[in-house]
C-alpha cells in the first residue's frame, strides 16, 4: 500500500512536524520511491479549473491541436498527438496526447535569445482563462515542489534552503494529459521519470501503477481532492 503523507507543516511552519515529515518522505523516497500527499496546498478549485481547462483543449479539433505541436514549437513545449511517444518501444508508441508548459519567460529574456536548450516560449490556445488557470497551477505546483524540497534537505541532512537556487529558474514542465478509452493498447508505458520528482494529479478513471523495487506492481487509484501522489528518486 502506498504512503499518505499530510503536509500540514507547509501552514504551520512547525519545526518538529518537518522533522516528522522530513523522515516520512525519506523513507517513502527510499522504499517504493512514491507516496500520496494530503494537505499540500494546492487550491482544489484551482486544481479543478486546470482539470477543466485540459479536458476542453483535448476535445478541441485536431487540426487547432496541431498547429502548437512540439514539433512546429520546439523546447519540450505544446501539443504532443496521440502515439507520437513511446515510453516503452517494446510496448509499441503509447495511446495518449499531452500538452507542455514550462516557465513562462518574456521573448527579450537572455535565455530565450540565446536559445539556450529547453527554453522556449509557451504557446497557447485560444481558449479564455486557459493561459491564466493553467500559470497558476504551475505556480502552485512549483510552490508545493520547492516545499518538498525541503522536506528532502532535511532528510539528508543539509541546509533547510539548500535547494532554493537550484530551482530558482526550474526546468519543471507542466504535462496535461488525456488517455482516451482503447481496447488493451498501454496509454503510458513503463517508464522512470528523468526528473527528480513528480507531481501528478488524476482524475477519477485511474489506471496509475507504481512498482517497488522488488518489481511488484502496486495500483495507485485516484484520490479525492485535495490529495495528490508524488513520485521521487532518492
Amino acid at each position: 500500500m502506498l504512503p499518505v503523507i499530510d503536509l500540514e507543516w507547509l501552514a504551520s511552519g512547525d519545526e518538529a512536524a518537518l522533522n516528522g515529515i522530513a523522515r516520512e518522505i525519506g523513507e517513502a523516497c527510499r522504499d517504493i520511491g512514491f507516496f500520496y500527499v494530503v494537505n499540500h496546498g494546492v487550491p482544489a478549485d484551482l486544481m479543478r479549473a486546470a482539470f477543466a481547462q485540459s479536458a476542453a483543449f483535448f476535445a478541441r479539433p485536431l487540426a487547432q491541436k496541431q498547429a502548437l505541436a512540439i514539433e512546429r514549437v520546439g523546447g519540450n513545449r505544446g501539443y504532443s498527438g496521440l502515439r507520437h511517444e513511446a515510453l516503452d518501444p517494446k510496448r509499441g508508441a503509447d495511446l495518449k496526447e499531452a500538452f507542455n508548459i514550462g516557465l513562462d519567460l518574456a521573448p527579450d529574456d537572455p535565455e530565450i535569445v540565446a536559445r539556450a536548450p529547453f527554453r522556449t516560449l509557451n504557446v497557447w490556445p485560444e481558449t479564455p482563462g486557459f493561459k491564466t488557470t493553467l500559470l497558476a497551477y504551475f505556480e502552485a505546483c512549483s510552490a508545493l515542489a520547492g516545499a518538498i524540497h525541503r522536506a528532502f534537505a532535511r532528510d539528508l541532512g543539509l541546509p533547510l534552503d539548500f535547494f532554493r537556487d537550484k530551482f530558482d529558474r526550474p526546468m519543471a514542465t507542466l504535462r496535461l494529459l488525456h488517455y482516451p478509452a482503447s481496447r488493451g493498447e498501454i496509454g503510458a508505458g513503463e517508464h522512470s521519470d528523468y526528473g527528480n520528482i513528480t507531481l501528478l494529479a488524476t482524475d477519477e478513471v485511474g489506471g496509475l501503477e507504481a512498482r517497488t523495487r522488488a518489481g511488484a506492481w502496486i495500483a495507485a487509484p485516484p484520490a479525492p481532492a485535495p490529495l495528490s501522489s508524488t513520485s521521487a528518486t532518492a
